[in-house]
């Protein structure tokens, strides 16, 4: 039987999990997944209460949503972006056998602000996202999504994608929203970093104002087996403004010279 969670299959070649982030679903990753899909067989998902699972329950715990990820998914690595980074890697220090591998992209251990972690937001900014929801569901979202694609280069264009996609496999409900909220303000994973156990690939947009890359270049050095790779013009979508450059840094790890340390 079902459990009414959504994953696309597309492409061929070795698997890979790609993990949305807030408010979204894997249809997002478009730009990325016509890159990888030629190397790659990509396992989509769309969270639960989200996307084409938006009736599969919400994000009611970490710990259950893990759990009931690994019972779908094959052994791969997995890319998360934002709170699917968050995901992925709870995810790998639960069942390193499991999820071979983590991808991190524009995803923080630790989403908020704390005096020894100045390279996230304050916890005010969750807090009026989670209050408006309730005041104004789709200005709130919209708020969201031009912090996500402010500082970008191609900051229009990336706002316009997103705006576009956001909606378009139906709108999460707004206590699921909030519970992803929640999860972004409340997880600390940063003592867990050196004994992460696979190899991981924590990417950066130098351009993003709502995760600084120098969260995920820390984040790679607490980890045994972690690189860190900044995208220049990138802000915190960079699978929509750089998805070539993207998908060359995925085939390059985790031994290639494309990947800086």
């Amino acid at each position: 039987m079902s459990d009414g969670l959504h994953v696309e299959v597309r492409g061929r070649g070795p698997a890979l999990v790609l993990l949305h982030g807030w408010a979204m679903h894997a249809g997002v990753f478009e730009p990325l997944t016509v890159q990888l899909a030629a190397t790659h067989t990509l396992h989509l998902v769309d969270l639960p209460g989200h996307g084409r699972s938006r009736d599969a329950g919400g994000l009611e715990g970490l710990d259950a949503v893990v759990g009931r990820l690994l019972e779908r998914l094959p052994p791969a690595p997995w890319l998360g972006w934002s709170l699917g980074g968050l995901i992925a890697l709870s995810a790998a220090l639960r069942a390193p056998r499991q999820v071979t591998g983590v991808v991190a992209l524009c995803a923080s251990p630790r989403f908020v602000r704390a005096a020894d972690w100045p390279h996230a937001v304050e916890t005010e900014v969750f807090a009026r996202f989670a209050s408006g929801l309730a005041a104004d569901y789709r200005g709130t979202v919209d708020r969201f999504l031009a912090l996500e694609a402010h500082g970008s280069e191609r900051m229009r264009e990336e706002l316009r994608l997103l705006r576009q996609q956001v909606f378009s496999r139906g709108e999460p409900a707004p206590e699921v929203l909030g519970q992803g909220l929640a999860l972004l303000a409340q997880t600390d994973l940063r003592g867990a970093l050196p004994q992460l156990a696979v190899p991981s690939l924590w990417i950066g947009g130098r351009r993003d104002r709502l995760v600084p890359w120098q969260a995920m270049q820390a984040a790679a050095r607490a980890c045994p087996r972690g690189r860190f790779l900044r995208l220049d013009g990138a802000g915190h979508a960079p699978f929509l403004s750089h998805a070539e450059e993207l998908a060359q840094a995925l085939a390059a790890w985790p031994e290639g010279d494309a990947v800086r340390p």
